[in-house]
């Protein structure tokens, strides 16, 4: 036997490799660390990137008829181009229908200018300048709004007669009417303060000279017994008033949808210092006064 100081055949073995292997590991050159490999930089692919057939696709492309091949490339040829963004901003959107939003020509954009302006310029106020010696331009008078009035004391009781006269109002004239409303409380009235009480309209430029033609040449003329307007209705001042009793004169609205029959005032503003002034500004405009005897 052995002794426990002696070693084994296999512990030399073992500890004459250990050494070779850290000199071998010393003996080893030091290589330099292994740079990370950089990523190419991605390509947004588009439309116009197409990819290459495979066989399958090679041979389904031969046996199709040459039309539908054609069609194919057509098809591929438009979508390879696509368009801009801008482009595609500024082309109309296509309706439901299909069909895209026709564009309104010039002559539909520009609205019609008032028969009774040109008429003014061109004819009244030369013959005011000439009939009252003017010798400014500015000095001869001239309509400046035209207000529609309708009083509703049942507005009180019956709520639906505001918005039947505003809309009849409204009609007319083309323009959304305001409410008006008390200002004090009455109590012989049932009237309180802030309670609707009538509606109302101002009509300004083209659509004051736009109803000015229509009142004269159509609604007036359509009164029952007409035998033209009295010349009381000034007030001093150059400003006039006419009281309509039925608003149906007016061929906008339909006499099948009215709830029922509206009386509504009408005041021309004019510009003129005196009612003769005024009255032959609104002769010349056409107004159907009642003849002097």
């Amino acid at each position: 036997m052995t002794s426990a100081s002696e070693p084994n055949e296999s512990q030399e073995e073992i500890t004459e490799q250990a050494p070779a292997e850290e000199a071998n590991a010393i003996e080893q050159p030091v290589t330099e660390p292994v740079a990370r490999r950089q990523r190419a930089p991605r390509v947004r692919r588009t439309t116009a990137d197409v990819a290459e057939p495979t066989e399958g696709q090679t041979e389904q492309a031969e046996a199709q008829p040459a039309d539908e091949s054609d069609e194919s490339a057509e098809s591929e040829t438009g979508a390879a181009e696509p368009t801009p963004r801008r482009q595609r901003a500024a082309a109309p959107r296509a309706r439901r229908g299909g069909t895209a939003a026709a564009e309104p020509t010039a002559a539909q954009r520009a609205k019609p200018k008032p028969r009774l302006l040109d008429t003014y310029r061109s004819e009244i106020v030369p013959t005011m300048m000439t009939e009252f010696s003017l010798a400014n331009v500015m000095r001869v008078p001239r309509v400046q709004k035209i207000v529609l009035n309708i009083g509703l004391g049942e507005a009180l009781t019956n709520g639906r007669a505001m918005e039947a006269a505003t809309n009849d109002l409204a009609i007319v004239t083309g323009q959304k009417p305001i409410i008006t409303r008390a200002k004090k409380s009455i109590a012989n009235f049932k009237l309180r303060e802030g309670n609707p009480i009538g509606t109302s309209v101002t009509l300004r430029g083209a659509r004051m000279y736009h109803f000015l033609d229509r009142l004269i040449n159509t609604a007036l003329p359509r009164i029952r017994d007409f035998r033209g307007l009295p010349r009381r209705g000034f007030d001093g001042r150059g400003n006039f008033s006419i009281g309509i009793r039925e608003q149906i004169i007016f061929p906008e609205i339909d006499y099948n949808d009215i709830d029922r029959i509206r009386g509504l005032q009408v005041t021309i503003a004019t510009s003129a210092e005196n009612d003769a002034e005024a009255t032959r500004l609104l002769e010349l405009f056409g107004m159907p006064f009642v003849r002097q005897s």
